[in-house]
């Protein structure tokens, strides 16, 4: 057995939102609202993991409003050989430092992509939902995660 200590990131790496809004992302033409949608509730997390997967959460959220009844969300890991396009079924995270993902690819195998948070390169793209089925929405079920993994703060009631 190892007395290895956990890797933890260095607090100085991180701003610290405190009481002060995280940044928006910087979407040329996109209304404020959108962009204010998109980082609503969000707050900096120390594992470069989960703060990277938080806010592809909110991302994939943002693109699904945009996909009629019969689309769902696919994806494309850039780097990977071949067109490396798959469903997403799932996205987590490994803290500190890997984002997962699992699927299917364009022949329905299962798949999962394992990846360092620095090197996150994935295209959202619209994919046909298969008819037996509605299609899936995962945005907000990961929204559902982000907020299990850091919850809001309690406010203290005034006096």
């Amino acid at each position: 057995m190892t007395d290895a200590k956990p890797v933890v990131a260095p607090p100085d790496m991180f701003d610290d939102c405190a009481d002060r809004p995280c940044p928006e992302p910087v979407l040329p033409g996109a209304p404020p609202e959108r962009l204010k949608a998109m980082t609503d509730g969000v707050r900096m997390r120390e594992s470069p993991a989960e703060w990277a997967f938080v806010r592809l959460s909110k991302l994939i959220e943002d693109f699904e409003k945009g996909l009629d009844k019969d689309e769902e969300v696919g994806a494309t890991v850039v780097g990977l050989p071949g067109d490396a396009t798959m469903k997403f079924d799932e996205v987590g995270f490994w803290s500190p430092d890997l984002i997962l993902f699992t699927g299917r690819n364009a022949d329905g195998k299962p798949t999962r992509v394992v990846q360092h948070y620095s090197s996150l390169n994935v295209m959202l793209n619209v994919s046909k939902k298969p008819d037996e089925r509605e299609a899936r929405r995962i945005g907000f079920q990961l929204s559902e995660l982000v907020e299990k993994t850091n919850p809001r703060p309690a406010t203290s009631p005034e006096s």
